[in-house]
């Protein structure tokens, strides 16, 4: 595999904290147009490894490329506008904005509107049709005209994702997505980010192993803060190391 099929590679990244490592030496490669899956045990770095791809912290030692441009001291903002998005961290809806006003602003955040507020009606409801269609796509036009606040867990997630969608990321990164979620919503959101994969990369950090089994083309496990093992699903369900470490010890014969 070519250097230019992998969209982020770190080389020897360590992120120590008074003289604690929880990354040490960690080499990943994100392959183009995959469903990368970072997984682990609590305390495996893998929050800690998504600070450091998404600049919000500086490695101690080694490199961060975004197709192929060495990243390692950029700001947070500079990786944004680049096209690598985290999404699913926090919280990130306005409570007393609609569902479509919500996303209208992050199309304003993505043309250099965001500040913009006072721009005509006219002016901004030209950005309506593609709300419409990102509404659409993430199953939300039922609730375009809901309060955020008033949304249920699930559907707030999603129009996170919707608002991450409005930036027209190349690369998602997605930080325990199904979080506090109950089944339903679960398989929902695993479809919509399914769809919303097609044509992107997505680096996900997620608990819940058979969204990892269904979602992912890649996996990577994170165990104190160094590679355990990598590969797709299948060979890594049989990995005794990663049963474990990861599995709690259960292992289907």
């Amino acid at each position: 595999m070519s250097t230019e099929d992998n969209v982020i590679e770190t080389d020897g990244l360590v992120k120590s904290f008074k003289g604690f490592s929880a990354v040490s030496e960690v080499s990943l490669k994100v392959r183009r147009h995959h469903i990368h899956a970072l997984i682990g045990p609590n305390g495996a770095g893998k929050s800690t490894m998504f600070n450091l791809i998404t600049k919000f912290l500086q490695p101690t030692s080694g490199t961060i490329r975004y197709n192929g441009i060495d990243i390692t001291k950029a700001k947070p903002a500079k990786v944004a506008r680049m096209g690598m998005v985290r999404s699913f961290q926090i919280s990130s809806v306005f409570p007393h904005l609609t569902v479509r006003q919500n996303v209208r602003v992050a199309l304003q955040r993505k043309l250099g509107m965001s500040f913009h507020f006072w721009r005509s009606e006219r002016v901004l409801d030209g950005l309506n049709d593609r709300v419409g269609d990102l509404l659409a796509d993430v199953d939300l036009e039922s609730y375009q005209d809901t309060m955020a606040a008033e949304l249920p867990y699930g559907r707030k997630r999603v129009l996170e994702l919707a608002m991450t969608l409005a930036l027209e990321p190349e690369v998602m990164l997605l930080d325990e997505p199904m979080a506090g979620m109950g089944t339903e919503d679960v398989r929902r959101t695993a479809e919509l980010i399914r769809r919303a994969a097609q044509g992107r990369t997505v680096l996900m950090v997620e608990h819940n192993i058979n969204v990892v089994a269904d979602l992912s083309d890649w996996i990577t496990v994170l165990q104190r803060g160094r590679v355990l093992a990598e590969g797709e699903y299948d060979a890594i369900s049989k990995d005794r190391e990663v049963i474990e470490a990861y599995m709690g010890g259960h292992h289907d014969t």
